[in-house]
């Protein structure tokens, strides 16, 4: 039997002015390729979580991370392997976030990436992300 390979990642949520995220689209030929995703990439051996958030998004988005928390962490097991997100919060950078690799980026406002008209699929992985997300919107009342 062969073992299930365990991958840790780290992801960022990048937030732009009036309350936009920055999500990106999986490359379809990547493990969930097709869907959209919080930006990042694994973490080297040799590397912290916050030193791979670093290196990830200048790779990745060409942008240079300037302020970072920890937001939360999620283990999600997908039948092919497990993976580990560290999640953080990047509330500044320098740089014009563009898909480096040739992925889709866009802004989107968080009221929309969280409503009932949502468009973009994401990753069984992302959605504690998306529901944490969601859990800090000012509730209306309908």
């Amino acid at each position: 039997m062969q073992s299930i390979k365990r991958i840790h990642v780290v992801a960022a949520v990048i937030y732009g002015d009036s309350d936009q995220i920055l999500i990106a689209r999986r490359p379809k030929h990547l493990h969930q390729g097709g869907l959209w995703e919080f930006p990042g990439g694994k973490i080297e051996a040799d590397e912290s979580a916050y030193q791979g958030l670093v290196r990830e998004l200048n790779e990745e988005l060409a942008i240079n991370v300037t302020t970072a928390t920890p937001y939360m962490q999620v283990s999600h097991d997908y039948r092919d392997k497990h993976v580990l997100l560290d999640i953080w919060q990047v509330t500044a950078f320098t740089g014009e976030p563009r898909g480096v690799e040739g992925q889709k980026c866009r802004w989107v406002p968080l009221t929309e990436l969280l409503g009932k008209t949502n468009s973009y699929e994401f990753p069984e992985a992302n959605k504690p992300i998306l529901q944490k997300l969601a859990a800090s919107l000012p509730h209306n009342p309908a």
